[in-house]
């Protein structure tokens, strides 16, 4: 590979003669992030731990419960929610929009009368790019086994309490900076009940033509006691689709012939994810699943991913069957329900830092490279081209080329070439590689890696 990756030499926007001066003139910007070291350190456990435990108080969190309770119910968790980030807001001089997203749904299996399903957001606009979002979310509701039972207690401790938490916390410490684009901290409502609370929030986004480039769904985080028997507190799981939903027949058919079947925006966000738990992160490790979820089982990233936005879960990595979706109660000498002791908030706190620090790193970044492409075929050399998003300029020190043999699980090879919109790859066959573009800010930021064609568009 050292001589492959000396090949990759020219920039074919100029003659190779002026390699030296275009280099001269775009000095690669660091390698590395140094805020990202602090914010990675940053969340409490004790501060998560405390509201998981506020969100278990509230008795049930079903979405069929009470909504006029103050102290019960769904309506007063997610008033709770809407206030607490209304208190981060105020921290920071009111840098957070606060806003309900709702709408009505009846007539389904789970909710058969009309119910408002309410989501809470916090929305941190960039800078630069404001109108470019990435989103951590966590859901609101809970459950135990029958699914329309509203009343009796659902803690809902690791489901999903944690996540929630974990969201809440995220906006707590990265409020307090300013980034390029903007982040949005969601609470998701109807989970338990057919993802409605995504649903409802992604088409808010498509009508208000939000650009949400990656969204991040927490859904269990603070579990490390798995009913195999293995307690790990040093990986988590990363789940995302090979293909997007949105495909075309088109697309498919451009798939079939250029590849990408493992490079949707989504396995590229997870890609990414992956490399910043290991550039930032101590003692935790990411597995990549290629699955879009758990087998035969859903999470709230999917009505992103169907609605074409790029979208990930991240979850413990053995999860505890006993307490989940389980009424309070002992069998034979067994615990079920998904209770506070089933919580390990250090675990939950190293699981944040892992959002934490992929939310800062794409919302530091430049706008994303557009209409990423590749050609070579029946050549020695491999040429990429991309497009400049509009307004690109402000933080923007140039790209980064990637590649990759076809059957590497993750990137290994990467070049800075400067601010310019083409490179050429000199005697790599295309056949034998994958490629993607990258843009990098003047301190390092990066986007996650953009995969040519239709299949990898972010």
């Amino acid at each position: 590979m050292k001589q492959l990756y000396k090949a990759a030499a020219c920039l074919s926007l100029s003659a190779c003669a002026a390699d030296t001066s275009a280099a001269a003139e775009n000095a690669a910007p660091p390698g590395e992030v140094l805020a990202l070291y602090e914010i990675a350190e940053a969340p409490s456990p004790g501060r998560i731990g405390a509201d998981i435990q506020m969100l278990v108080d509230f008795g049930t969190r079903h979405t069929l419960s009470d909504t006029q309770s103050e102290t019960s119910g769904i309506g007063a968790a997610r008033r709770w929610i809407y206030d607490e980030f209304n208190r981060i807001s105020a921290d920071c001089g009111g840098c957070l929009e606060v806003i309900y997203v709702s709408d009505f749904v009846e007539g389904e299996n789970r909710i058969p009368e009309r119910t408002e399903v309410v989501s809470v957001l916090a929305i941190q606009r960039g800078t630069l790019d404001p109108n470019r979002f990435v989103m951590m979310s966590g859901d609101i509701d809970s459950r135990i086994t029958d699914p329309m039972n509203g009343t009796d207690d659902s803690p809902g401790a690791n489901d999903n309490a944690s996540g929630m938490a974990g969201t809440i916390e995220a906006a707590r410490i990265l409020s307090k900076r300013k980034f390029a684009g903007s982040i949005i901290y969601a609470g998701l409502a109807g989970e338990e009940q057919g993802l409605f609370g995504g649903k409802i929030v992604a088409a808010h986004a498509l009508e208000k033509d939000w650009e949400i480039k990656a969204v991040i769904n927490n859904d269990m985080i603070s579990n490390i006691s798995g009913i195999d028997g293995v307690i790990d507190n040093t990986t988590a799981r990363v789940f995302s689709e090979g293909t997007r939903a949105t495909e075309t027949e088109e697309d498919a058919r451009s798939r079939r012939f250029t590849g990408g079947e493992v490079d949707s925006a989504s396995r590229n966000l997870a890609r990414y994810i992956d490399r910043m738990a290991d550039q930032y992160l101590t003692n935790l490790d990411v597995m990549m699943v290629y699955r879009l979820d758990r087998y035969r089982r859903g999470g709230h990233h999917r009505p992103f991913n169907q609605a074409g936005i790029p979208g990930v879960r991240i979850m413990e990595t053995h999860e505890h069957y006993d307490r989940q979706h389980q009424d309070l109660r002992t069998e034979d000498g067994i615990e079920y329900g998904d209770t506070m002791e089933g919580v390990d908030p250090d675990y939950a706190a190293k699981l944040t830092a892992l959002n934490m620090v992929t939310l800062a790193g794409i919302a530091g970044a430049p706008p994303f490279p557009a209409n990423v492409e590749a050609a070579g075929a029946v050549s020695a050399s491999t040429t990429l081209t991309w497009e400049r998003t509009e307004g690109a300029g402000g933080n923007l020190a140039g790209y980064r080329v990637y590649w990759r043999l076809t059957t590497e699980p993750q990137w290994t090879h990467s070049r800075f070439v400067g601010d310019v919109t083409e490179y050429m790859f000199e005697n790599i066959v295309i056949d034998n590689y994958f490629f993607g573009v990258a843009a990098v800010a003047t301190d390092g930021s990066e986007t996650p890696v953009v995969f040519p064609g239709p299949a990898g568009r972010f």
